[in-house]
């Protein structure tokens, strides 16, 4: 299936728009940016931005396929120990 957004300049998300594309609060999604657990994001102008790319990557850890399978590697929005935070390749302070 082609892609259509092939061509065009890459498409970045405030944090409410952000939250809808994912299903989360957008509060949730400002506490995985506080824990390090959420999606890569950038700052342009002090504002903060997510990339579709950066998001669907995200979800896509979390991606399981069925009840039995362990769970993906999307931490709840919460602080972790850092035995916890190193599978997903963010440092936790």
């Amino acid at each position: 299936m082609p892609d259509p957004l092939a061509g065009l300049p890459p498409r970045y998300l405030r944090t409410p728009e952000a939250a809808r594309f994912l299903g989360l609060s957008g509060r949730t999604l400002e506490k995985h940016r506080t824990y390090g657990t959420g999606p890569a994001y950038r700052k342009l102008g002090g504002r903060v931005v997510y990339s579709l790319e950066d998001l669907q990557a995200w979800a896509n850890r979390g991606a399981v396929t069925s009840t039995s399978d362990p769970s993906g590697q999307v931490l709840p929005a919460k602080r972790h120990n850092a035995q916890q935070a190193s599978g997903s390749g963010r440092a936790v302070r």
